[in-house]
């Protein structure tokens, strides 16, 4: 039940104790960001270099794929592999921890395209009574 929560806090390694007023917010703190869904995406489909990302994701700069990646790493989401190789070789994939949020992502991808749909047809919708508001007002009735 959503509503029975308790104050939780997460300590991860050396950094200090974050606090949670809801355990919800914790996983929005992990995949919230406007890169980490789509890269997380991208990595439910498998191993991808880094090059790869950046080149799947239209818009990302070096700088935030490569923030987002080692947020997701922090978190344990994501797991990067470094080859010994020149010019190096960088690969992110999904931990067991990263997969175990495939159905949960799932659920929030079924619930947006359903809250999306349900916005399109309100805005659909009010568009067109602002038409028949508009049309229903001649010019002789706003003078008087």
């Amino acid at each position: 039940m959503i509503g029975n929560y308790q104050k939780v806090s997460l300590e991860q390694d050396s950094m200090p104790q974050k606090q949670y007023m809801c355990p919800v917010e914790a996983l929005v703190d992990v995949v919230g960001g406007k890169w980490k869904m789509p890269i997380l995406t991208l990595l439910f489909q498998g191993t991808q270099g880094y090059g790869e990302l950046k080149q799947h994701l239209p818009g990302v700069t070096e700088r935030m794929l490569t923030l987002h990646l080692r947020e997701l790493e922090q978190s344990g989401i994501v797991q990067r592999r470094v080859y010994a190789e020149v010019p190096a070789k960088v690969e992110y994939s999904l931990t067991h921890l990263g997969l175990s949020l495939e159905p949960v992502l799932q659920v929030m991808l079924n619930w947006s395209e359903k809250y999306l749909c349900m916005t399109e047809q309100r805005a659909v919708w009010w568009e067109e009574f602002e038409t028949v508001n508009q049309a229903s007002i001649s010019p002789t009735d706003s003078a008087s």
